[in-house]
């Protein structure tokens, strides 16, 4: 299934479902909240895809994000090799283990929404990712079981402040966290759906000049890994979302960041894609 938190012009987020260019409102039997059905997923999959609600061309809808209100978004930073090796030959030592860091909450924008260039920085870049969004509270989880804790994907742009990155937080928390720098979905495509998330194509594209071209199956630390290694140290908890890292390409190496009214395209096969404008702050 493609599920999506969308609205209309006239009414409030609902939750539907996704079929080709309709979006089927399915708020009536389970409710407008995906992260709260997350655990029940596979028991309300019946209901879901027989519900009969009120039926939208999605040219006709606003989508937003698919999981507005996660407890954690977490991205992990050099997890693919070519990127990597970019890192590397700017100066930027590569981590011995997975590097993690936060996205806080507040920065969740839907897949249309503007991103905001702060007014303090001339630094703003672009990240494609694969999202994981976890589907049931967990811990200690094995590499080889992860799968079965995962709810599905989505696309991530993890939007990036460098300057504020390199100079101003050495955690990666506030050049990673400004209000509109996480724009996620169009929606959530459950697990079931896509054979081996290991092997999509990633495609950026900024004014429709392609950025970033890159197969999932480039991690140095593929998805499951992931999951073991977090959940090591926390409980991962329904909705949570893991952005499982970025492919070269990305802007700063060549200087070339995003500015005001550059329209930014991020799609994975299979998934969907977000196009996001830039916009001036305030």
């Amino acid at each position: 299934m493609r599920l999506a938190r969308f609205h209309t012009a006239e009414g409030p987020v609902r939750l539907g479902r996704v079929e080709g260019d309709l979006v089927t409102d399915v708020s009536g039997e389970v409710g407008t909240s995906l992260r709260a059905i997350l655990p029940d997923l596979a028991a309300l999959a019946e209901r879901v895809a027989h519900a009969r609600g009120r039926t939208h061309r999605l040219a006709d809808v606003v989508l937003d994000a698919p999981v507005d209100d996660p407890q954690k978004y977490l991205g992990i930073g050099m997890n693919y090799r070519a990127h990597a090796e970019e890192a590397r030959r700017a100066g930027i030592p590569v981590p011995e283990h997975q590097m993690w860091f936060n996205k806080q909450v507040s920065c969740v924008v839907g897949p249309h929404a503007g991103i905001v260039k702060p007014r303090l920085s001339d630094e703003l870049d672009y990240e494609i990712e694969l999202g994981v969004v976890i589907g049931r509270r967990c811990k200690h989880v094995a590499a080889e079981d992860a799968r079965s804790v995962i709810a599905g994907y989505l696309v991530v742009n993890d939007v990036s402040v460098r300057d504020w990155l390199a100079k101003r937080s050495p955690t990666f928390t506030l050049g990673k966290s400004f209000d509109t720098h996480g724009p996620i979905g169009p929606w959530l495509t459950t697990d079931d759906e896509i054979p081996d998330p290991l092997e999509l194509r990633m495609t950026l594209t900024v004014n429709g000049e392609v950025r970033q071209d890159w197969p999932t199956g480039d991690m140095i630390h593929d998805i499951y890994q992931q999951i073991a290694y977090l959940s090591q140290v926390f409980t991962l908890m329904p909705g949570d979302i893991l952005a499982t890292g970025t492919p070269s390409g990305i802007g700063a190496p060549s200087g070339d960041f995003l500015r005001v009214g550059d329209v930014v395209r991020a799609e994975i096969q299979g998934l969907g894609a977000l196009e996001n404008r830039v916009v001036a702050e305030g």
